[in-house]
């Protein structure tokens, strides 16, 4: 199975001069854990999670109201394509220490997966429960 299988879309996004205020409403409003980010070409410059709200804004002190989307945000994010098998992604998602893989295609924001997107298909779900477990067991990797 492939991820364009899998992923959602479309997919909410934020733009990177939103505040870190309007992320975590859009986050809430959506029961979403994380939420890519674009700019005005559509091209994705990172992600923003609930974690990135909660130590780089509000464990930092800095008030959600005033502080860009863009301060906060991780920038190196790691990707997926359309046509990658969905174990494949698992490993990945593993080794990387991510939840939620964007799907990329031609340089633009085509779909997210999550590893409980990953759960729910048959074929790779044993895949999803090793990411988690590697994730889980390796909580030190994570900043």
């Amino acid at each position: 199975m492939k991820l364009r299988d899998i992923m959602t879309n479309p997919v909410i996004r934020i733009h990177p001069d939103e505040t870190v205020a309007v992320a975590s409403r859009t986050l809430a409003r959506y029961n979403i854990g994380a939420l890519p980010v674009c700019g005005s070409d559509g091209r994705m410059c990172g992600v923003i999670t609930d974690r990135d709200i909660v130590t780089r804004c509000l464990a930092a002190g800095r008030s959600p109201t005033s502080t860009a989307v863009r301060e906060v945000m991780t920038a190196n994010v790691v990707c997926g394509r359309p046509d990658m098998d969905t174990a494949a992604a698992a490993g990945l998602m593993g080794r990387e220490q991510v939840r939620r893989l964007p799907v990329m295609e031609n340089g633009k924001l085509c779909g997210m997966v999550s590893l409980g997107d990953l759960a729910l298909e048959e074929q790779s779900s044993y895949d999803a429960g090793d990411a988690l477990t590697e994730i889980s067991s390796n909580l030190s990797r994570r900043d």
